[in-house]
């Protein structure tokens, strides 16, 4: 499943729609032509609506926000809700402020993500908005906020990916595990919002965004270890990843997956 899901992005080339952060642009639009798909970073207002019509997916990243993003995130989240098109919400640094942590409630609230991803701590906030986290890093694992993850996915009506050392996908009770990943991820900048961006390409052509979630951050883990086996260090394992993830193989998945529940 997860092979036929990378032969198809690779085939049709899914637009996956970005209005994400200055801070990864240029690191997930790379990883978007990697794995096969066509990324497109636009967030002005004149013209969100009329790019969402081309997309297979939105993907929408608070992590530099400023009002005239948020009412481009808006905008182009409730077209693409009434186009029936996929929305990933990446709420970073959820948590961190008051702005940050009321921006990424008001957007599950008004364009109803079909998923919800991010590190431990930035889920937890969606639920407990007192506690806070250390910038975009995560003050907690996945296994800590599983019941936390299984509550906000009945509230948004979403699937919840966590991700950590191990990932976790959730949807109501059906949780699913994945194990892949090197500790090396952690170092490198933007690999988070780059699962995110994956994510939209996955979910751009699997109707199924809770086993598009899995199957994404499985293939993220995998050219994880796969990357890091190569490197000697963040700056060349950022390298080793694109190149893996442009020429991963099924066999690569068969061997590495490591996923429970699925």
């Amino acid at each position: 499943m997860i092979w036929r899901d990378i032969q198809q992005i690779r085939k049709t080339a899914p637009l996956v729609h970005n209005i994400t952060n200055y801070v990864v642009m240029n690191t997930t639009a790379n990883a978007l032509l990697a794995i096969g798909a066509s990324p497109v970073m636009a967030h002005a207002l004149e013209e969100v609506e009329e790019m969402i019509s081309l997309a297979g997916a939105l993907v929408i990243n608070i992590g530099t926000l400023s009002p005239a993003w948020v009412e481009a995130m808006v905008k182009a989240g409730k077209e693409a809700q009434r186009r029936k098109i996929p929305v990933v919400l990446d709420p970073v640094g959820s948590g961190a402020t008051k702005y940050r942590t009321d921006t990424a409630l008001m957007l599950i609230r008004e364009i109803k993500p079909a998923m919800i991803r991010g590190n431990a701590s930035e889920i937890k906030s969606l639920l407990r908005s007192e506690l806070g986290t250390k910038g975009v890093d995560s003050r907690h694992v996945p296994a800590e906020v599983l019941g936390e993850a299984k509550a906000l996915s009945r509230s948004a009506g979403c699937v919840v990916s966590v991700s950590g050392p191990e990932d976790l996908i959730v949807e109501g009770d059906n949780v699913v595990r994945v194990s892949n990943g090197h500790p090396m991820m952690s170092k490198v900048t933007g690999m988070g919002c780059t699962a995110s961006a994956i994510t939209g390409a996955f979910v751009a052509v699997n109707p199924s965004p809770f086993k598009a979630a899995a199957h994404a951050m499985a293939v993220m883990g995998i050219a994880g270890e796969m990357a890091a086996g190569r490197s000697a260090g963040p700056g060349s394992f950022q390298m080793n990843f694109l190149d893996i993830l442009s020429c991963i193989q099924e066999s690569d998945i068969t061997q590495r997956f490591k996923i429970q529940g699925l």
